[in-house]
């Protein structure tokens, strides 16, 4: 019997040889750094189910933006914990709110790319992402509610707008509202397919935004509807989106996979926070090597297809990719 004329490992045989042949490459360029502000606190605190991930006050921008650049990251995205809530979630759109002067804090002190995200979860004494009427989210009062919120952002200085809520017509009612408040040059990331997930919890931990009553299943996405995702991506762009996004990241590489055949808009993957801790844990347990977890999850995100991927080990990754 011949040996086989074709050796596969020839390609594998050294580390330069295997850079040279590697197929998907991650760069630091591709990664969002999510970062907290809480207007109720006065130095930066954290959650046992987040380990590493802090919430800052609003102060210290200088030194918070100093840290994001010094590895290299270009991009952030916010998000606010206000000091009260109310049921219309209204400190997401009044102009000294929380984002808003994080945005300005930010901008004034560095010249990171700020995309914001925009629900009302976080806002809401109920936890939902909209308003409540007989306990269920009202979708057409809610978007309105959006399209103030995206202006009062984009007065700031937010570069892209992310809404996150999954209302119907959310991102026509945004793009609408910039374009008339002289904002045309404003991004929009809509959260496209958003699913319905278990791999959030950390980040209701995190952000406090966890329904009071019930759960999200009217307006996100069921994790086993790949058709209608791409549904949901193609009404997004019809309405004007500039980037769609996939979120969760590593449960639904198919759906990236699927939005990267489908369309050419650049494609975000949300790696949340579930995805983050579990890979956290196992590492400090032992039983996987956290970095190359770490790594080997970002590196399948892009191969599905993403062009960006908003992630908790941004930082971590960039010291790994310098």
């Amino acid at each position: 019997m011949t040996f086989p004329e074709t050796r596969m490992q020839r390609l594998r045989s050294t580390e330069k040889m295997r850079e040279l042949v590697a197929e998907t490459h991650l760069d630091v360029s591709d990664l969002i750094l999510p970062v907290f502000f809480n207007e109720s606190i006065s130095k930066p605190t954290s959650t046992t189910s987040m380990p590493g991930i802090l919430t800052h006050p609003l102060a210290d921008y200088e030194k918070i933006s100093s840290e994001i650049q010094r590895n290299d990251l270009n991009s952030v995205i916010l998000f606010g914990i206000p000091s009260k809530k109310d049921s219309a979630g209204s400190q997401a759109y009044v102009e000294d709110g929380v984002v808003q002067k994080a945005i300005k804090g930010l901008k004034k002190s560095s010249d990171l790319l700020i995309i914001t995200d925009l629900c009302l979860c976080e806002y809401t004494d109920h936890g939902h992402c909209g308003v409540l009427h007989n306990g269920s989210v009202d979708n057409d009062e809610t978007i309105s509610l959006y399209a103030r919120t995206a202006v009062s952002q984009a007065d700031a200085g937010a570069d892209i707008i992310a809404p996150s809520g999954m209302m119907d017509g959310q991102v026509a009612a945004i793009r609408e509202a910039l374009d008339d408040a002289g904002h045309k040059n404003v991004a929009i990331m809509a959260y496209s397919a958003k699913f319905q997930s278990s791999f959030y919890g950390p980040f209701r931990d995190l952000a406090r935004s966890s329904p009071e009553k019930g759960d999200r299943s009217a307006y996100q996405m069921q994790c086993g509807n790949r058709r209608e995702a791409l549904r949901e991506m193609e009404l997004d762009i019809s309405e004007g989106a500039d980037i769609i996004m996939v979120k969760p990241a590593m449960s639904y590489l198919d759906v990236i996979y699927d939005a990267r055949n489908s369309f050419g808009l650049p494609i975000a993957a949300y790696q949340v926070s579930g995805e983050y801790s579990m890979i956290k844990a196992a590492g400090a347990n032992g039983w996987i090597d956290e970095k190359r977890a770490m790594m080997e999850s970002l590196l399948s995100i892009k191969r599905a297809g993403a062009d960006m991927i908003i992630t908790y080990f941004a930082e971590a990754a960039a010291k790994l990719l310098r």
